[in-house]
């Protein structure tokens, strides 16, 4: 419990870091820029598309044609330009999003490094292929888990522990690995899987639960749309934030379990075998050489 809580007050402080701040802004920057190099080379091809595709519906060029006779004028000009951005918003927030979390867990596993585990040895246990092919399968078997799940959400209290529960697993199962991937080797990170499943699937259930606070925001966007393009980027920032929330907890808690686990085999991983020092080694060879002692009387070795 107490490198739990440990863990959960250093990453919070490290969320005020002006290099955390930054990497939770560059999503939003980055969508900023996909728009604006889109909007320049796409723009107005899309607008177009989009006003011919709401022309082409007989019924909803009725609804065009009634909403002119009350006065309102050309509606298609104002939604055609909206739909495109509807339609396109979520591509970028996503692409903006998978940039950011590939970007942001490797720099902030460098930055808790550097600054409280600078001694830390690196044994690099798990390499970027196996980090992918570790997240893909970890996503496959939570996802089955989830279809398989769906009918016992109909059961009122399931819903609310369910996919929670899937969702902190998944995500504990792959940031571990990757806040371990540099300085583990693969029989530090089993042993650390082994020894704080319970500590780390909790901390997973808790961020996955902190992980529903941006959809709030989200879906309020969507219902009050006047705010759309104000609550759809608030959302972003907090859902980047929580990730690195989520991305800086297991960090700290991983590598000080890992600092203990050392301190415990004395420098030796699970998988070490034992080789005798130079000195002991040449300590035996010289035991091994030295004759026997002569007896002073006859000449003949003592018995």
């Amino acid at each position: 419990m107490g490198l739990l809580l440990d863990s959960f007050w250093r990453a919070a402080a490290y969320c005020l870091r002006p290099r955390v701040m930054a990497l939770s802004v560059l999503p939003l920057l980055l969508m900023v820029g996909l728009a604006l190099g889109l909007g320049y080379f796409y723009w107005d091809g899309a607008v177009q598309g989009m006003r011919a595709l709401l022309d082409a519906s007989p019924l909803l060029a009725s609804f065009w044609n009634w909403l002119q006779g009350w006065g309102l004028g050309d509606v298609t000009s104002v939604v055609a330009p909206l739909m495109v951005v509807l339609a396109v918003a979520p591509a970028l927030v996503v692409v903006s999003l998978l940039v950011v979390a590939v970007l942001m867990t490797p720099a902030l596993v460098a930055l808790v490094a550097d600054r409280r585990f600078p001694v830390l040895e690196r044994k690099k246990g798990g390499s970027f292929i196996a980090s992918v092919a570790w997240s893909v399968s970890s996503t496959v078997l939570a996802l089955i888990a989830l279809v398989v799940s769906v009918p016992l959400w109909l059961v009122p209290p399931l819903v609310l522990i369910l996919p929670p529960l899937i969702w902190g697993w998944l995500t504990y199962r792959v940031m571990v690995f990757d806040a371990l991937a540099d300085h583990a080797s693969k029989e530090e990170r089993q042993e650390i899987f082994r020894r704080h499943r319970s500590s780390l699937l909790g901390i997973g259930i808790l961020t996955g639960y902190l992980g529903a606070a941006p959809s709030i925001v989200w879906a309020s966007g969507v219902v009050f749309a006047a705010a759309f393009f104000i609550l759809v980027p608030l959302a972003i920032w907090i859902y980047t934030l929580v990730f690195a929330f989520s991305s800086l907890w297991f960090i700290h808690y991983c590598l000080a379990a890992l600092e203990r686990l050392r301190a415990e085999g004395g420098g030796r991983t699970p998988g070490d075998a034992f080789t005798p020092v130079a000195a002991d080694a040449g300590a035996l060879a010289s035991t091994a050489v030295l004759p026997a002692p002569i007896s002073p009387a006859n000449g003949a070795p003592a018995p």
